[in-house]
């Protein structure tokens, strides 16, 4: 293959609709848009426009609200804390804060905390401080030989 054998593979582009450019094209004259009315003029957005009828989402019940102040978490697995300690990622003899298991790369990022869960085997004699954590978690990880301690969120000014 040589440098001017380079091609896009078939149908990857397309050529340009060219509208308003004559009878012959197809698309001339009124370009498609029919005769005169708003739709036909240029700068023109009608999203929820429905002819004057009442528009479906104000037809529509409103139901429930969302809570300003509700917390969400990052929410991890007993089981790949595991997984991370066998694989060497998460260093046992330390403490396993948030901060650890954002640097070992099991987490992306905090969110308002990190809350524990106990899904799969947990076997390593661990001691682990995060925002929160099921029951389950907290008996695993103390069935292990280790501690799970809930501490709360530094209240944001």
């Amino acid at each position: 293959m040589k440098l001017n054998e380079l091609r896009d593979n078939e149908g990857a582009t397309h050529r340009k609709k060219r509208i308003g450019r004559g009878p012959g094209s197809g698309k001339g004259k009124m370009g498609g848009r029919g005769i005169k009315g708003q739709k036909s003029r240029s700068g023109v957005a009608i999203k929820g426009y429905e002819g004057g009828q009442m528009p479906l989402y104000q037809r529509l019940p409103k139901r429930g609200f969302n809570n300003i102040n509700s917390k969400t978490y990052s929410v991890v697995n007993l089981g790949l804390i595991q997984k991370f300690i066998d694989a060497g990622k998460i260093d046992v003899k330390a403490e396993i804060t948030e901060d650890a298991l954002i640097a070992s790369g099991l987490i992306r990022r905090k969110k308002d905390g990190i809350r524990v869960l106990a899904k799969g085997e947990f076997t390593a004699k661990a001691k682990i401080s995060v925002t929160g954590a099921s029951k389950g978690a907290v008996a695993a990880v103390e069935k292990a030989g280790g501690s799970l301690t809930v501490t709360t969120p530094a209240a944001a000014e």
